[in-house]
């Protein structure tokens, strides 16, 4: 994977949380999105300088639908780290007995449903609550009890957080899509998304009619006092709550294989759906030594059951356009089923992989469906060939808007900033936090305003008036004229801002920064020789700019006379300090936010960076300091407190 495919990857990511999470409508897998997820990670690990802040990665858990009132977990709720063979698991135990080698092991089903938070007080459920980001979810207590594996009250009398899976049954799927199908409604794509959606619905009584079951797999604040963790889940199941189909306590790497071989072999004959093995520390104790990382429990991990092939026929290869303007080539493939799921679609990544592995119309290919990623053909059958193979044609031109691709070898991008595919994702990141912070223009409004066809361009939006938005449903005056003082609000913004909010590939916040600070409005006529001249911009960098002002230097003239953004002062030469010329990273929690202390160290001359290397000359450190401040530890980088920052500076 490079810079190009990560970027896709993440906004690939991104697009199918969204449906999944808050549209209930899944448009993939979640073996497809745990490979792809898995990608990302490799590639962050390798590359930490380029990780984006939008990355799922950056975060645990998922979005929070508006539907429901909001509620706090009690104790967060982590995501596991995955492993995919055998090899994977040796690893993960090789690290795991270097915190602690005295230790054995809790093996039970990963179960492929929707995560949920009970929380029981003087022995009476007083909240269920829906996983969200891992620390906030959605308060459906009422649903929750029309559960019928849901004790309403427990022998236990302390306040407890007993944490699970809700899932619908196999059979009890097929019966619900059945009916839905006879009233021609629309049918779920998997029993996970039935019971997700089952989960979240405002009328409780359809929750109560799809006989949705609770599973539970472990506890969040409690004052239990097992020492094993298997002893803790059987006093759970005492409590009245149905036990896993498979579980067991292990010693070793053997052992615990033996388990996940027979999971795997019997996973169809279970009455729900898995997609692997969890593996636990069994002791409690050693749980709490090992604690967690940023995102995950080091005492825990998920064990994904295997990728699954097929062998089919490329149909036909078409073109999709994202934000950015990349296009990217997918495979049609002739249907076909593989795990219970129609596989229609192969993702190629690039034109490069097209030409390396010589993918033809009318091939005969071996498609793998593995992980969380979008189903990958693997393998050209050429001596499957009759001669009715077609070779694929490099596209010149956008297939949306018919503009001139720009070719960057392995990748093809539209660079017309009023391409119909570009416009509602690039509006909304014009408008986001980094950019012009235009209060109010999220992405529900600028799709509405889009349809409506109010908005066709970035342009448009400041032909918006009173009377326009008063015509969409929802906006009454109030929120009309917010929005129309939000966008006037964005003119006279830094320049740098109004550079960065152009979406220029490879031109982030700190180029646009740099960029901005040696031209000002000048960048539209700097040569390819004077943009590389500029720290930390390189040539690859300079063409991407250049070939997006040839296309749109027209567009980015009349967006600067109407924000007439600010031309950036020249910054005084910094006096000299410990800062000034050294690359900076800031992790944890600080008495300030972090871009206000960003700023105060650019100010003495330093170089803030998202990323710790050996490059790296300081790590400023705040409350809840995470992994940024392991790796500087690690690399002997100097790591200062806040307050040690305040007093070298002063």
């Amino acid at each position: 994977m490079n810079l190009n495919e990560y970027k896709k990857a993440v906004e690939l990511l991104n697009l199918y949380s969204y449906h999944y999470y808050v549209l209930d409508d899944p448009i993939t897998t979640d073996e497809v999105y745990d490979r792809l997820y898995h990608e990302v990670l490799e590639y962050e690990e390798n590359n930490k300088e380029d990780i984006l802040k939008n990355s799922p990665s950056q975060r645990v858990g998922d979005i929070v639908s508006d539907g429901f009132i909001k509620a706090s977990h009690l104790s967060r709720m982590w995501s596991l780290e995955d492993v995919f063979d055998s090899d994977g698991l040796q690893k993960w135990l090789i690290k795991t007995y270097k915190l602690d080698s005295n230790i054995s092991f809790y093996c039970e089903p990963k179960y492929d449903g929707a995560s949920l938070n009970l929380i029981y007080e003087n022995g009476e459920l007083t909240q269920g609550i829906t996983r969200g980001d891992g620390s906030v979810g959605e308060l459906i207590t009422q649903n929750v009890k029309t559960i019928r594996s849901i004790p309403l009250a427990v022998e236990y009398k302390e306040k407890i957080e007993i944490r699970g899976e809700v899932v619908l049954y196999k059979d009890e799927f097929e019966k619900i899509n059945h009916e839905r199908l006879k009233k021609g409604e629309a049918v779920f794509a998997n029993p996970r998304n039935a019971a997700a959606g089952s989960l979240r619905q405002l009328d409780s009584s359809i929750t109560a009619s799809r006989n949705l079951v609770f599973l539970p797999y472990g506890v969040g604040e409690n004052t239990l006092e097992h020492k094993l963790l298997s002893q803790k889940m059987e006093y759970i199941y005492s409590l009245g709550f149905k036990k896993p189909p498979l579980r067991a306590t292990c010693k070793n790497f053997d052992e615990i294989e033996a388990v996940y071989q027979e999971m795997n072999k019997n996973r169809d004959s279970y009455a729900m759906m898995l997609d692997g093995m969890v593996i636990k520390v069994n002791e409690i104790a050693a749980q709490i030594d090992m604690g967690y990382t940023v995102k995950n429990p080091r005492f825990s991990v998920a064990y994904k059951f295997p990728a699954v092939e097929k062998i089919t026929t490329v149909k036909e290869i078409i073109l999709q356009v994202g934000r950015t303007g990349a296009v990217t080539p997918v495979a049609i493939v002739e249907p076909t089923n593989i795990d219970g799921v129609i596989v229609e679609r192969a993702t190629l990544h690039n034109f490069d992989e097209i030409h390396r592995k010589d993918i033809r119309l009318n091939d005969k290919v071996i498609i793998l469906r593995s992980g969380d990623v979008i189903p990958k053909i693997i393998k050209v059958l050429t001596h499957e060939r009759d001669g009715s193979e077609v070779e694929f044609e490099r596209p010149t031109t956008c297939p949306v808007c018919g503009s001139e691709l720009l070719d960057e070898g392995v990748l093809l991008k539209c660079q017309n900033l009023t391409c119909e595919a570009r416009v509602i994702n690039s509006i909304i990141y014009f408008a986001s936090k980094p950019c012009l912070n235009i209060d109010g223009l999220g992405s529900k409004i600028v799709e509405a305003l889009f349809v409506s066809g109010l908005v066709k361009s970035v342009l448009d939006l400041f032909d918006l008036t009173l009377e326009k938005l008063l015509t969409l449903e929802g906006f009454k005056e109030k929120k009309a004229q917010n929005l129309l003082d939000a966008l006037e609000k964005a003119k006279g913004c830094d320049y740098w801002r109004f550079l960065n909010s152009l979406g220029i590939e490879h031109i982030g916040e700190v180029a646009s920064k740099t960029i901005s600070a040696q031209f000002g409005s000048g960048f539209i006529d700097a040569t390819k020789d004077e943009i590389v001249a500029c720290d930390g911009v390189g040539e690859e960098m300079a063409e991407s700019l250049l070939e997006f002002i040839r296309v749109n230097r027209g567009t980015i003239l009349k967006l600067q006379d109407i924000l007439k953004p600010l031309e950036p002062l020249q910054r005084q030469e910094a006096k000299e300090n410990p800062f000034k010329g050294k690359s900076v990273v800031l992790t944890g929690s600080m008495s300030e936010s972090r871009d206000v202390i960003k700023e105060m160290l650019e100010a003495h001359g330093a170089k803030v960076v998202s990323s710790v290397s050996k490059k790296t000359d300081f790590v400023i450190y705040g409350e809840d300091a995470g992994s940024k401040y392991d790796k500087a530890m690690d690399l002997g980088v100097e790591c200062l407190s806040e307050d040690e920052m305040r007093k070298k500076i002063e």
